[in-house]
């Protein structure tokens, strides 16, 4: 944790953990699991269960579903006198101890919880370990719920690499989310983008700086939500608070950020745990804040209200029309020659993947324009890695191709129909970590892979090596995800992949290989991959434990 308390801590209803958070984590917003307040409910509210099957639903909206205090304040009283409850020491002990439990009671801290009935209370040691589990036992245990825990976590960013979003607005600001937020983050943001079209805005306060605004929805006039927002820095507040507890933009303020024309996400609401470069630390504060392209994106926002503005003054008739698009045409040959003269950033809306919601009706593929297969050359890194160095036995990840897996035959785009090549298959692939107690930028996998060359009789096999750093691979997975997509069907396709090796300790410079990989190929090697990519990531201590076999494949 970086030497950093955590913000919030979350704990069972016990008086000794109470005490040692409190002495420990001083500062830490400290709450008790509901889960484990409520786990008497069923058994002391039995007879009211029976009788009111409404009951349970009833509390529990009241608890997960209130937004505010005063409004959960309402529902608990009106519960008590629907069900004559008042007298009930139970419901009095949970109702004095509310603000430790409740979730509106403590929205204006951050818990990371990404839905409002998230269930907080860890299930790490689930199916693991139980009342009877021995202490020699619980460590084996451990280790195995920790070996679980890692392979999710790599299965979770592959999904996330393989997956493209699919696009449901014509918003910059989606586009954007996209290609920032894990799969199952995007997913969230993109319900709360979608609703803010069932929503309505209306300034009821302030003509500067700051306004405040009326949000609702249509239907719904009635329950409305208050946000303030401050133009200039484009930061907004709503009463639901719901960036505040999870970290997501509630569709509140995605609805007046519409409304003013705010077309990206500022910087200062990307929450850094929930994008897909979470472990890097490359234009992160300790604060987990984007804040490498705050100025980008405040630029990009002020020059994109002022173009609105400018069209809307244009278009009212001919004459303006003409003189805006004049006006136009030669700003933009100055902006083209100051260009050529200073560093080259894509603005936010253009740094994105995914398919356009235009296209969702045509075809669910990925988009036209193929991901370049040119990894950039690893210049940072000048000297040949001894893979004896280290002394550390090379980490194997079993056979990729398929034992059934037979050589395919392929004809060679260049040549004429009848010329054949059949090129060697992708057997296997192991790795080796050097420069592993340095820091991240210097450290590198050195990747062994064996080709199997059926061309030959009998078949033989070739070794080809080379080293990887995190920067080579991250635009090398993103072409192999792409890859794999369009491998999907039919399933007897298969991929030439073809590596140019820049070789720095001799003059000739660059070497080439080619081999073939069929989509199972591919997938096992996706995978492994992105493990290499987090002991890249990961501080030196994690590199010095080896892998399991499960996690490597």
């Amino acid at each position: 944790m970086n030497d950093h308390a955590p913000v919030s801590i979350i704990t069972d209803q016990d008086k000794a953990i109470q005490s040692a958070v409190s002495q420990v984590f001083p500062e830490a917003r400290h709450c008790i699991n509901k889960w484990h307040v409520l786990r008497e409910g069923q058994e002391r509210l039995a007879h009211v269960c029976h009788a009111h099957p409404n009951f349970q639903v009833e509390l529990y909206n009241c608890i997960n579903m209130t937004e505010t205090i005063e409004e959960f304040e309402l529902a608990w009283d009106s519960i008590l006198e629907k069900y004559d409850l008042r007298r009930n020491d139970w419901l009095q002990s949970l109702y004095n101890a509310r603000g430790q439990w409740v979730p509106v009671y403590f929205r204006d801290s951050f818990f990371g919880a990404i839905s409002p009935n998230q269930r907080n209370e860890s299930s790490f040691f689930d199916g693991y370990v139980n009342q009877q589990t021995t202490l020699p036992m619980f460590f084996r245990q451990y280790e195995r719920a920790l070996e679980n825990s890692i392979e999710k976590e790599i299965e979770a960013d592959f999904d996330t690499l393989c997956t493209t979003p699919v696009l449901r607005t014509p918003s910059p600001m989606e586009k954007q989310a996209a290609n920032l937020y894990t799969k199952k983050i995007f997913s969230k943001f993109q319900e709360e983008l979608v609703e803010t079209f069932v929503y309505t805005a209306n300034r009821i306060d302030g003509d500067g700086a700051i306004s405040t605004y009326r949000v609702a929805k249509f239907e719904d006039d009635r329950k409305a939500y208050i946000v303030s927002l401050n133009i200039q820095d484009m930061r907004a507040n709503c009463s639901c608070q719901m960036f505040e507890y999870s970290g997501i933009l509630c569709r509140h303020i995605l609805t007046v950020f519409t409304v003013t024309n705010v077309l990206t996400l500022p910087s200062h609401y990307i929450v850094k745990r929930w994008t897909r470069n979470a472990k890097s630390g490359v234009g992160l504060d300790e604060h987990g804040e984007l804040h490498g392209q705050e100025v980008l994106t405040v630029r990009y926002n002020n020059l994109c209200r002022e173009a609105i503005r400018y069209a809307e003054e244009g278009a009212v008739a001919p004459e303006t029309y003409n003189v805006a698009m004049v006006a136009l045409r030669e700003g933009g040959k100055k902006v083209a020659v100051v260009k050529k003269n200073v560093a080259k950033v894509a603005p936010p809306s253009s740094q994105v993947s995914g398919v356009g919601y235009e296209d969702r009706r045509t075809s669910t593929s990925v988009p036209d324009m193929t991901p370049p297969l040119l990894w950039p050359r690893q210049d940072e890194m000048t000297r040949r890695f001894n893979l004896n160095d280290a002394g550390v036995p090379a980490q194997p990840v079993a056979d990729l191709n398929l034992p059934r897996m037979a050589p395919v035959s392929l004809h060679r785009d260049d040549g004429h129909p009848d010329n054949m090549v059949i090129l060697p298959c992708l057997k296997s692939m192991t790795w080796v970590m050097e420069n592993k107690n340095s820091t991240p930028a210097n450290r590198v996998a050195v990747i062994n892979l064996k080709l199997q060359d059926y061309s030959r009789t009998p078949s033989g096999e070739s070794e080809v090596k080379f080293q990887l750093s995190r920067v080579t691979l991250e635009p090398m997975l993103r072409s192999m995800a792409y890859i794999s997509e369009q491998l999907s069907t039919p399933a007897n396709k298969v991929a030439v992949i073809n590596l140019k090796l820049q070789d720095t300790e001799t003059t000739s410079g660059e070497s080439e290989v080619k081999f073939q990989v069929s989509r199972d190929t591919l997938g096992a090697m996706l995978r492994s991959m992105a493990y290499i990519r987090e002991q890249l990531s990961n501080g030196a201590e994690s590199l010095s434990e080896t892998p399991s076999k499960k996690q490597r494949k």
